[in-house]
Protein backbone atom coordinates (compact mmCIF):
# COMPACT_ATOMS: atom_id res chain seq x y z
CA UNK A 1 0.00 0.00 0.00
CA UNK A 2 2.52 2.61 1.16
CA UNK A 3 6.00 2.41 -0.31
CA UNK A 4 8.59 1.94 2.43
CA UNK A 5 11.30 4.04 0.81
CA UNK A 6 8.89 6.88 0.11
CA UNK A 7 7.70 7.25 3.69
CA UNK A 8 11.25 6.77 5.02
CA UNK A 9 12.64 9.52 2.80
CA UNK A 10 9.86 11.90 3.82
CA UNK A 11 10.40 11.20 7.52
CA UNK A 12 14.16 11.75 7.26
CA UNK A 13 13.57 14.98 5.34
CA UNK A 14 11.48 16.31 8.23
CA UNK A 15 13.56 15.10 11.19
CA UNK A 16 16.75 16.64 9.82
CA UNK A 17 15.17 20.08 10.17
CA UNK A 18 15.82 21.37 13.70
CA UNK A 19 12.52 22.50 15.28
CA UNK A 20 13.31 22.35 19.00
CA UNK A 21 10.95 24.58 20.99
CA UNK A 22 11.94 26.77 23.95
CA UNK A 23 9.96 26.73 27.23
CA UNK A 24 11.59 29.97 28.39
CA UNK A 25 10.62 32.11 25.41
CA UNK A 26 7.13 33.66 25.57
CA UNK A 27 7.19 34.35 21.81
CA UNK A 28 4.88 32.35 19.56
CA UNK A 29 6.24 30.15 18.18
CA UNK A 30 8.96 29.95 20.79
CA UNK A 31 11.72 29.38 18.21
CA UNK A 32 12.12 30.90 14.77
CA UNK A 33 13.47 27.65 13.35
CA UNK A 34 10.03 26.04 13.51
CA UNK A 35 9.13 28.22 10.51
CA UNK A 36 11.71 26.33 8.44
CA UNK A 37 9.79 23.06 8.60
CA UNK A 38 6.46 24.88 8.35
CA UNK A 39 7.48 26.39 5.02
CA UNK A 40 8.66 23.00 3.75
CA UNK A 41 5.33 21.45 4.71
CA UNK A 42 3.37 24.16 2.93
CA UNK A 43 5.20 23.33 -0.29
CA UNK A 44 4.83 19.59 0.21
CA UNK A 45 1.09 19.89 0.83
CA UNK A 46 0.64 21.99 -2.29
CA UNK A 47 2.73 19.57 -4.33
CA UNK A 48 0.65 16.53 -3.35
CA UNK A 49 -2.56 18.37 -4.29
CA UNK A 50 -4.02 19.56 -1.00
CA UNK A 51 -6.37 22.56 -1.13
CA UNK A 52 -6.65 25.70 1.03
CA UNK A 53 -3.06 25.31 2.25
CA UNK A 54 -2.42 28.10 4.73
CA UNK A 55 0.39 29.03 7.12
CA UNK A 56 -0.83 31.64 9.58
CA UNK A 57 1.02 34.26 11.61
CA UNK A 58 1.37 31.88 14.57
CA UNK A 59 2.96 29.04 12.56
CA UNK A 60 -0.13 26.84 12.32
CA UNK A 61 -0.50 25.04 9.01
CA UNK A 62 -3.99 24.06 7.86
CA UNK A 63 -5.07 22.37 4.64
CA UNK A 64 -8.08 20.64 3.12
CA UNK A 65 -8.67 17.42 1.26
CA UNK A 66 -12.05 17.98 -0.44
CA UNK A 67 -14.71 15.28 -0.34
CA UNK A 68 -14.92 12.97 -3.34
CA UNK A 69 -18.49 11.85 -2.66
CA UNK A 70 -21.80 13.58 -3.38
CA UNK A 71 -23.58 13.10 -0.05
CA UNK A 72 -22.53 14.83 3.13
CA UNK A 73 -20.56 12.99 5.81
CA UNK A 74 -18.92 14.41 8.96
CA UNK A 75 -15.84 16.52 8.32
CA UNK A 76 -12.95 15.12 10.33
CA UNK A 77 -9.44 16.32 11.07
CA UNK A 78 -5.94 15.03 11.76
CA UNK A 79 -3.40 16.94 13.86
CA UNK A 80 0.33 16.61 14.59
CA UNK A 81 3.00 18.95 15.94
CA UNK A 82 6.16 20.11 14.21
CA UNK A 83 8.33 21.04 17.21
CA UNK A 84 10.61 18.67 19.11
CA UNK A 85 11.27 18.51 22.82
CA UNK A 86 13.78 20.85 24.50
CA UNK A 87 14.64 17.96 26.86
CA UNK A 88 17.39 16.86 24.45
CA UNK A 89 19.01 18.50 21.47
CA UNK A 90 17.35 18.22 18.07
CA UNK A 91 20.19 19.93 16.21
CA UNK A 92 22.04 18.03 13.48
CA UNK A 93 19.91 14.90 13.66
CA UNK A 94 21.64 12.08 11.77
CA UNK A 95 19.16 9.22 11.38
CA UNK A 96 20.46 5.68 11.02
CA UNK A 97 18.53 2.97 9.21
CA UNK A 98 18.66 -0.58 10.55
CA UNK A 99 17.30 -3.04 7.99
CA UNK A 100 15.88 -6.41 9.02
CA UNK A 101 16.47 -5.93 12.74
CA UNK A 102 17.16 -9.24 14.48
CA UNK A 103 16.81 -8.42 18.19
CA UNK A 104 20.48 -7.59 18.71
CA UNK A 105 22.16 -4.59 20.33
CA UNK A 106 22.29 -1.58 18.01
CA UNK A 107 25.46 0.48 18.16
CA UNK A 108 24.27 4.05 17.85
CA UNK A 109 27.65 5.63 18.33
CA UNK A 110 30.77 3.50 18.44
CA UNK A 111 33.08 6.33 19.46
CA UNK A 112 30.91 7.32 22.44
CA UNK A 113 29.95 3.71 23.21
CA UNK A 114 26.21 4.46 23.01
CA UNK A 115 24.15 1.29 22.51
CA UNK A 116 20.42 0.76 22.01
CA UNK A 117 19.87 -2.62 23.63
CA UNK A 118 16.78 -4.85 23.98
CA UNK A 119 18.18 -5.88 27.35
CA UNK A 120 17.06 -2.45 28.59
CA UNK A 121 14.49 -1.46 25.96
CA UNK A 122 12.50 -4.69 25.66
CA UNK A 123 10.02 -3.18 23.18
CA UNK A 124 12.69 -3.56 20.50
CA UNK A 125 11.97 -7.29 20.41
CA UNK A 126 8.50 -6.59 18.96
CA UNK A 127 10.14 -5.42 15.75
CA UNK A 128 12.32 -8.34 14.66
CA UNK A 129 12.53 -8.44 10.88
CA UNK A 130 11.47 -4.82 10.52
CA UNK A 131 13.30 -1.64 9.52
CA UNK A 132 14.17 0.72 12.37
CA UNK A 133 15.21 4.34 12.17
CA UNK A 134 17.38 5.38 15.11
CA UNK A 135 19.54 8.31 16.17
CA UNK A 136 23.33 8.41 16.08
CA UNK A 137 23.30 8.67 19.87
CA UNK A 138 24.00 12.40 20.06
CA UNK A 139 20.50 13.83 19.48
CA UNK A 140 16.88 12.85 19.76
CA UNK A 141 15.23 11.58 16.59
CA UNK A 142 12.10 13.69 16.38
CA UNK A 143 9.58 10.90 15.73
CA UNK A 144 7.63 12.83 18.36
CA UNK A 145 5.92 14.10 16.37
CA UNK A 146 7.43 14.17 12.89
CA UNK A 147 6.32 10.56 12.48
CA UNK A 148 2.77 11.86 12.92
CA UNK A 149 3.41 14.68 10.45
CA UNK A 150 4.86 12.21 7.93
CA UNK A 151 1.92 9.85 8.29
CA UNK A 152 -0.70 12.55 7.79
CA UNK A 153 1.01 13.96 4.68
CA UNK A 154 1.50 10.46 3.26
CA UNK A 155 -2.10 9.45 3.94
CA UNK A 156 -3.44 12.58 2.25
CA UNK A 157 -1.17 11.93 -0.73
CA UNK A 158 -2.40 8.34 -0.96
CA UNK A 159 -6.05 9.36 -0.89
CA UNK A 160 -5.42 11.96 -3.60
CA UNK A 161 -3.66 9.38 -5.77
CA UNK A 162 -6.44 6.81 -5.23
CA UNK A 163 -9.74 8.56 -5.95
CA UNK A 164 -11.50 5.20 -5.91
CA UNK A 165 -11.20 5.36 -2.11
CA UNK A 166 -14.24 7.34 -1.00
CA UNK A 167 -13.94 9.92 1.74
CA UNK A 168 -15.59 13.07 3.01
CA UNK A 169 -13.92 16.41 3.58
CA UNK A 170 -10.77 16.11 5.65
CA UNK A 171 -8.89 18.92 7.36
CA UNK A 172 -5.34 18.68 8.65
CA UNK A 173 -3.36 20.93 10.98
CA UNK A 174 0.27 20.99 12.06
CA UNK A 175 0.93 22.93 15.25
CA UNK A 176 4.02 24.55 16.79
CA UNK A 177 5.14 24.50 20.43
CA UNK A 178 3.27 21.39 21.60
CA UNK A 179 6.30 20.24 23.56
CA UNK A 180 6.24 23.39 25.69
CA UNK A 181 2.51 23.15 26.33
CA UNK A 182 1.36 25.85 23.90
CA UNK A 183 0.44 23.79 20.86
CA UNK A 184 -3.30 24.38 21.16
CA UNK A 185 -3.20 27.88 22.64
CA UNK A 186 -3.78 29.70 19.36
CA UNK A 187 -5.44 26.86 17.48
CA UNK A 188 -8.50 28.33 15.73
CA UNK A 189 -11.11 25.60 16.25
CA UNK A 190 -13.80 27.51 14.35
CA UNK A 191 -11.52 27.97 11.37
CA UNK A 192 -10.54 24.29 11.42
CA UNK A 193 -14.28 23.55 11.23
CA UNK A 194 -14.47 19.79 11.81
CA UNK A 195 -16.82 17.64 13.86
CA UNK A 196 -13.99 15.78 15.51
CA UNK A 197 -10.26 15.14 15.00
CA UNK A 198 -7.40 12.84 15.93
CA UNK A 199 -3.88 13.68 17.00
CA UNK A 200 -1.28 11.32 15.53
CA UNK A 201 1.02 11.65 18.54
CA UNK A 202 1.05 8.33 20.37
CA UNK A 203 3.89 5.88 20.76
CA UNK A 204 3.95 2.19 19.88
CA UNK A 205 1.78 0.58 17.23
CA UNK A 206 -1.81 0.07 18.33
CA UNK A 207 -2.01 2.83 20.92
CA UNK A 208 -5.42 4.51 21.05
CA UNK A 209 -5.92 6.99 23.85
CA UNK A 210 -8.74 9.17 25.08
CA UNK A 211 -7.61 9.74 28.66
CA UNK A 212 -4.69 11.85 29.84
CA UNK A 213 -3.32 13.39 32.98
CA UNK A 214 -4.69 16.45 34.67
CA UNK A 215 -1.60 18.62 34.80
CA UNK A 216 -0.20 21.55 36.76
CA UNK A 217 3.16 23.19 37.29
CA UNK A 218 4.47 24.26 40.68
CA UNK A 219 7.32 26.66 41.39
CA UNK A 220 8.56 26.53 44.97
CA UNK A 221 10.73 29.49 45.98
CA UNK A 222 12.63 29.26 49.26
CA UNK A 223 14.31 32.31 50.76
CA UNK A 224 17.29 31.94 53.08
CA UNK A 225 19.72 34.26 54.79
CA UNK A 226 23.46 34.36 54.18
CA UNK A 227 25.83 35.03 57.08
CA UNK A 228 29.56 34.38 57.37
CA UNK A 229 29.72 30.64 58.17
CA UNK A 230 32.13 31.24 61.01
CA UNK A 231 29.53 33.35 62.82
CA UNK A 232 26.37 31.75 61.47
CA UNK A 233 24.94 30.02 64.53
CA UNK A 234 21.39 31.14 65.09
CA UNK A 235 21.56 33.52 62.17
CA UNK A 236 22.11 31.70 58.87
CA UNK A 237 19.12 30.19 57.09
CA UNK A 238 20.26 27.84 54.34
CA UNK A 239 17.54 27.70 51.71
CA UNK A 240 19.05 24.55 50.19
CA UNK A 241 18.62 22.64 53.44
CA UNK A 242 14.99 23.73 53.65
CA UNK A 243 14.54 22.70 50.02
CA UNK A 244 15.90 19.27 50.86
CA UNK A 245 13.37 18.94 53.68
CA UNK A 246 10.56 20.09 51.41
CA UNK A 247 11.46 17.48 48.78
CA UNK A 248 11.58 14.77 51.43
CA UNK A 249 8.12 15.78 52.70
CA UNK A 250 6.45 14.66 49.48
CA UNK A 251 5.51 10.96 49.10
CA UNK A 252 8.77 9.29 47.97
CA UNK A 253 7.00 6.59 45.94
CA UNK A 254 4.89 9.06 43.96
CA UNK A 255 7.47 10.01 41.36
CA UNK A 256 7.58 9.19 37.62
CA UNK A 257 10.20 6.48 37.93
CA UNK A 258 8.05 4.55 40.44
CA UNK A 259 4.56 4.94 38.97
CA UNK A 260 2.61 3.58 36.01
CA UNK A 261 -0.87 3.33 34.44
CA UNK A 262 -3.31 5.57 36.37
CA UNK A 263 -0.88 6.41 39.17
CA UNK A 264 -0.13 10.10 39.54
CA UNK A 265 3.08 11.75 40.66
CA UNK A 266 5.08 14.79 41.71
CA UNK A 267 8.04 15.34 39.41
CA UNK A 268 10.92 17.61 40.42
CA UNK A 269 12.34 18.42 36.99
CA UNK A 270 14.58 21.36 37.77
CA UNK A 271 16.25 22.98 40.77
CA UNK A 272 18.74 25.74 41.36
CA UNK A 273 19.93 27.45 44.45
CA UNK A 274 22.37 28.83 46.94
CA UNK A 275 22.14 29.74 50.61
CA UNK A 276 19.92 32.76 50.05
CA UNK A 277 17.52 31.37 47.46
CA UNK A 278 16.52 27.99 46.07
CA UNK A 279 13.91 27.36 43.39
CA UNK A 280 12.28 23.97 42.85
CA UNK A 281 10.27 23.37 39.68
CA UNK A 282 7.70 20.59 39.77
CA UNK A 283 5.03 19.17 37.55
CA UNK A 284 1.97 17.59 39.20
CA UNK A 285 0.05 14.84 37.40
CA UNK A 286 -2.99 12.66 38.07
CA UNK A 287 -5.77 11.15 35.94
CA UNK A 288 -8.36 11.48 38.71
CA UNK A 289 -9.42 15.12 39.15
CA UNK A 290 -10.06 14.85 42.90
CA UNK A 291 -6.64 13.27 43.47
CA UNK A 292 -5.14 15.96 41.26
CA UNK A 293 -6.66 18.65 43.48
CA UNK A 294 -5.40 16.81 46.58
CA UNK A 295 -1.87 16.81 45.18
CA UNK A 296 -1.93 20.57 44.68
CA UNK A 297 -3.34 21.06 48.19
CA UNK A 298 -0.64 18.82 49.70
CA UNK A 299 2.16 20.94 48.24
CA UNK A 300 0.52 24.10 49.52
CA UNK A 301 -0.04 22.54 52.94
CA UNK A 302 3.59 21.46 53.23
CA UNK A 303 4.72 25.01 52.41
CA UNK A 304 2.27 26.44 54.98
CA UNK A 305 3.43 24.03 57.70
CA UNK A 306 7.09 24.88 57.06
CA UNK A 307 6.41 28.60 57.35
CA UNK A 308 4.43 28.03 60.57
CA UNK A 309 7.23 25.98 62.11
CA UNK A 310 9.95 28.41 61.04
CA UNK A 311 7.80 31.36 62.09
CA UNK A 312 8.73 33.10 58.85
CA UNK A 313 7.28 33.11 55.34
CA UNK A 314 10.34 31.53 53.77
CA UNK A 315 8.52 29.31 51.25
CA UNK A 316 6.34 30.62 48.45
CA UNK A 317 4.58 28.30 46.04
CA UNK A 318 2.95 29.16 42.72
CA UNK A 319 0.77 26.50 41.12
CA UNK A 320 -0.67 26.85 37.61
CA UNK A 321 -3.02 24.43 35.86
CA UNK A 322 -1.72 23.30 32.46
CA UNK A 323 -4.35 20.96 30.99
CA UNK A 324 -7.08 18.54 32.04
CA UNK A 325 -8.16 14.97 31.34
CA UNK A 326 -9.98 14.90 28.00
CA UNK A 327 -11.94 11.77 29.01
CA UNK A 328 -14.95 13.80 30.11
CA UNK A 329 -15.14 15.39 26.64
CA UNK A 330 -14.62 12.13 24.71
CA UNK A 331 -16.92 9.74 26.58
CA UNK A 332 -20.09 11.49 25.29
CA UNK A 333 -18.86 10.86 21.71
CA UNK A 334 -17.22 7.46 22.17
CA UNK A 335 -18.18 6.44 18.65
CA UNK A 336 -15.14 8.37 17.42
CA UNK A 337 -12.92 6.04 19.45
CA UNK A 338 -14.89 2.91 18.55
CA UNK A 339 -14.48 3.78 14.87
CA UNK A 340 -10.68 3.78 15.14
CA UNK A 341 -10.67 0.54 17.10
CA UNK A 342 -12.71 -1.05 14.32
CA UNK A 343 -10.31 0.22 11.64
CA UNK A 344 -7.27 -1.08 13.52
CA UNK A 345 -8.72 -4.55 13.88
CA UNK A 346 -9.64 -4.68 10.20
CA UNK A 347 -6.04 -4.03 9.15
CA UNK A 348 -4.52 -6.47 11.64
CA UNK A 349 -3.56 -4.13 14.48
CA UNK A 350 -4.37 -5.04 18.09
CA UNK A 351 -5.68 -1.85 19.73
CA UNK A 352 -3.83 -0.85 22.89
CA UNK A 353 -6.30 1.37 24.73
CA UNK A 354 -4.67 2.97 27.73
CA UNK A 355 -4.38 6.32 29.48
CA UNK A 356 -1.77 8.78 28.27
CA UNK A 357 0.82 9.44 30.95
CA UNK A 358 1.20 12.95 29.65
CA UNK A 359 -0.82 15.24 27.44
CA UNK A 360 -1.24 16.10 23.77
CA UNK A 361 -2.69 18.97 21.81
CA UNK A 362 -5.81 16.82 21.77
CA UNK A 363 -6.43 17.26 25.49
CA UNK A 364 -6.56 21.05 25.19
CA UNK A 365 -8.46 20.93 21.90
CA UNK A 366 -11.10 18.70 23.48
CA UNK A 367 -11.72 21.38 26.09
CA UNK A 368 -11.94 23.98 23.32
CA UNK A 369 -14.87 22.09 21.85
CA UNK A 370 -13.02 19.80 19.44
CA UNK A 371 -13.10 16.15 20.63
CA UNK A 372 -9.67 14.79 19.77
CA UNK A 373 -8.47 11.31 20.81
CA UNK A 374 -4.87 10.28 20.20
CA UNK A 375 -3.57 7.58 17.83
CA UNK A 376 -0.13 5.96 17.69
CA UNK A 377 2.57 7.48 15.51
CA UNK A 378 4.92 4.54 16.08
CA UNK A 379 7.97 5.92 17.88
CA UNK A 380 9.60 4.78 21.11
CA UNK A 381 11.82 6.37 23.79
CA UNK A 382 10.79 9.93 22.94
CA UNK A 383 12.83 12.97 24.01
CA UNK A 384 16.23 11.31 24.11
CA UNK A 385 19.14 9.69 22.34
CA UNK A 386 17.54 6.22 22.37
CA UNK A 387 14.49 7.27 20.34
CA UNK A 388 13.61 5.06 17.38
CA UNK A 389 10.70 4.31 15.07
CA UNK A 390 9.92 1.20 13.01
CA UNK A 391 9.10 2.13 9.41
CA UNK A 392 6.40 -0.53 9.37
CA UNK A 393 4.65 1.22 12.27
CA UNK A 394 4.57 4.48 10.32
CA UNK A 395 3.10 2.63 7.37
CA UNK A 396 0.42 1.09 9.59
CA UNK A 397 -0.40 4.49 11.12
CA UNK A 398 -0.82 5.87 7.60
CA UNK A 399 -3.16 2.97 6.79
CA UNK A 400 -5.19 3.78 9.91
CA UNK A 401 -5.68 7.38 8.71
CA UNK A 402 -6.80 6.16 5.29
CA UNK A 403 -9.06 3.58 6.93
CA UNK A 404 -10.68 6.18 9.18
CA UNK A 405 -11.47 8.36 6.16
CA UNK A 406 -13.22 5.44 4.49
CA UNK A 407 -14.93 4.24 7.66
CA UNK A 408 -16.58 7.63 8.22
CA UNK A 409 -18.21 7.28 4.81
CA UNK A 410 -19.23 3.69 5.53
CA UNK A 411 -20.80 4.62 8.87
CA UNK A 412 -22.74 7.49 7.27
CA UNK A 413 -24.45 5.49 4.52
Amino acid sequence: MIEKKHITDRFIKYVTVDTESDPNNPAFPSTEKQWNLANILVEDLKNIGMQDVELDENCYIMATLPSNIEHRVPTIGFVAHIDTSPDFTGKNVKPQIVENYQGNDIILNEEKKIILSPNYFEDLLQYKGQTLITTDGTTLLGADDKAGVTEIVTAMEYLIQHPELKHGKIRICFTPDEEVGKGAHKFDVNKFDVEWAYTMDGSQIGELEYENFNAASAIVTITGKIVHPGYAKGKMINSMHIANEFIASLPPEEVPEKTTDYEGFFHLHDMSGNVEKTVLEYIIRDHDFDLFEQRKYLMQRIAFDFNERLEQDLIEIEIKNQYFNMKEKIVPVMHIVDLVEEVMKEIGITPVIKPIRGGTDGSQLSFKGLPCPNIFAGGHNFHGRFEYVPVESMIKATEVIVGIAQKVVEKST
